[in-house]
C-alpha cells in the first residue's frame, strides 16, 4: 500500500488517524499509543492491541510511520517495546485528512447541523 501522494490515502480510518495523532508530538511505544489514544479521544476509543498492531504493521507497510532505533535506558524501559515515530510523509498525510475533516465540520456548521466556534 505504497502511495505518492497523501490524498491517495484518504480518507484514513479512525484507528489510523488516531494513531497519527498520538504519534504527532513525539515516538511512543504500544502501549503508550494506546493510552494517548484513550486520552484524546476523551475516552470514545479504546483501542485493542489487534486494531493497534494490525494498523501499526500497515502504517509501516505505507510509509506512514518508522520504527526507531532509538532506545530510553535499558534501566528505565523494557527492551522488548518497539518505539514508532512519524515519518515526513505521515505528517503530511495526517495534515491532509485533518484538514478533510476540518472541511466536513464547516461545511456541518453552514448547513446549521453544529455551532460555529
Amino acid at each position: 500500500m505504497t502511495a505518492s501522494h497523501p490524498h491517495d490515502l484518504l480518507p484514513l480510518t479512525p484507528a489510523v488517524f488516531h494513531i497519527l495523532l498520538a504519534l504527532a508530538d513525539g515516538e511512543k511505544h504500544g502501549y503508550s499509543i494506546m493510552q494517548e489514544v484513550e486520552e484524546i479521544s476523551a475516552g470514545q476509543v479504546k483501542m485493542g492491541p489487534g486494531t493497534l498492531y494490525g494498523s501499526i504493521k500497515r502504517m509501516l507497510a505505507a510509509g506512514l510511520i518508522e520504527e526507531s532505533d532509538e532506545r530510553p535506558d535499558p534501566v528505565l524501559d523494557d527492551e522488548r517495546r518497539r518505539y514508532y515515530r512519524l515519518t515526513a510523509f505521515g505528517k503530511r498525510v495526517a495534515r491532509a485528512e485533518a484538514d478533510r475533516l476540518a472541511a466536513l465540520v464547516h461545511t456541518a456548521q453552514l448547513k446549521k447541523l453544529l455551532e460555529s466556534r
